[in-house]
């Protein structure tokens, strides 16, 4: 007799592969299928194949984003309430990527805004730029500490698993809400036939074309949203302490880039900086970029550095960035201490720019560092913490794992 698939409800407001903690989840439920009957709550999904999960559609609340995740967050909780009553079968597990409903049994740690809000609070303020930014910086400071109040109340129930994409993130969680003990981490997962040397260096030529760079032309790269926190205005910055060099800067994102135009004509790099949409074959701007700079505020592990090293680029990271946990400061990349040190930035971008040989060190160490980080790795790792959350909750059924290797 066949047995049933562990019913699992994943509750993310977007799944898609362009976006960092979407990109996670996406890639963990194409893998899932077979093992779990998969019901996805989301507002929108991308990229995963609709015969193999159910797909439950909460409609998205037009205007600012805080009104739209007050909603989200109401939705999600009420159909899913409604679809368990009306269907009569409950989920063995709810899974949520973050702060996205009240009863998840498992959720990825993905960002700890609490933390975020402390790094942010003095340096948003002073970033004000209008009016206009004003209310966007007043938009920012509320939806985060609505996030950190509902963190508060989540993240610390120890009848929560918490996954971690980083071991780093257990401090914060210590910190603000008490979560202590062991907590387990799944690393980042690559897909290695897309992000490789080979594929930049075929792509190198006709990238840089399209962008307008010449040969002279030295690219630094930025993927992301939230420029603020990824460390756009301390790059600027550097950038500005070194006019005489022929830098270019792609910053690749949906932000809004009209805040930075002041920073643009302060520091005179009008004509140097290009914001650029977000494309499906990301690995375009990594082929046409020199370095990689990402001098995060507060990221716990953001995948575009990750991509980049799997690329060959050199980057530059701050050592809050989750990801300064797997590079060897000088060896495999080079790690900033303080984010908002724009001088040690311009200091590390000039050497760079002038070491061709340290460049190419760089890159091969980057190369082989990150080869170990595949999805299939990161699912298989995922697939198991999720097993033991099922045997925690329902320690009465038969093993997980014996019916889901049937």
């Amino acid at each position: 007799m066949t047995k049933r698939r562990p019913r699992l409800a994943v509750v993310s407001p977007f799944v898609d592969k362009h976006h960092g903690t979407e990109r996670y989840v996406a890639e963990w439920v194409s893998r899932l299928a077979d093992q779990f009957e998969i019901h996805v709550y989301s507002q929108n999904v991308e990229g995963l194949d609709p015969s193999r999960i159910s797909w439950h559609k909460i409609s998205k609340l037009p205007g600012p984003h805080i009104l739209n995740y007050l909603w989200w967050f109401t939705c999600n909780q009420l159909r899913r309430g409604w679809d368990t009553s009306f269907a009569a079968r409950p989920y063995d597990l709810t899974f949520s990527p973050g702060i996205n409903c009240l009863d998840a049994d498992v959720i990825s740690v993905h960002i700890v805004f609490a933390e975020l809000l402390r790094r942010n609070s003095s340096a948003a303020a002073s970033e004000k730029p209008s009016t206009f930014g004003s209310v966007r910086w007043l938009h920012r400071q509320l939806y985060y500490r609505l996030i950190a109040l509902l963190e508060k109340r989540i993240y610390a129930n120890p009848e929560t698993s918490l996954i971690l994409i980083t071991p780093r993130t257990a401090a914060s969680l210590q910190e603000f809400y008490g979560r202590t003990g062991p907590l387990p981490a799944v690393y980042f997962g690559l897909d290695h036939e897309v992000f490789n040397p080979e594929r930049r260096l075929e792509l190198r030529g006709s990238a840089r074309q399209e962008l307008h760079l010449t040969p002279e032309h030295f690219a630094l790269l930025l993927i992301g949203n939230g420029w603020q926190n990824k460390g756009l205005p301390v790059i600027l910055e550097a950038m500005g302490r070194l006019r005489e060099l022929p830098l270019h800067l792609l910053v690749v994102g949906s932000d809004d880039p009209s805040p930075y135009q002041s920073a643009l004509e302060r520091n005179s790099l009008t004509g140097r900086i290009h914001f650029l949409p977000v494309r499906n074959d990301v690995e375009f701007y990594y082929s046409a970029a020199d370095i990689y700079v990402g001098p995060s505020r507060e990221d716990v592990l953001p995948l575009p550095p990750a991509e980049a090293m799997a690329c060959g680029v050199p980057v530059i990271v701050s050592a809050a960035c989750g990801i300064s946990e797997i590079i060897s400061d000088g060896d495999n990349g080079i790690v900033v201490p303080d984010p908002s040190d724009a001088v040690a930035l311009a200091a590390k971008i000039r050497q760079l720019y002038k070491s061709a040989t340290l460049r190419a060190h760089l890159s091969e160490r980057a190369i082989s560092t990150v080869q170990q980080y595949t999805w299939e790795r990161n699912a298989r790792e995922f697939a198991a913490l999720l097993i033991d959350a099922l045997e925690k909750k329902h320690p009465a059924m038969p093993p997980a794992r014996d019916r889901i290797r049937e």
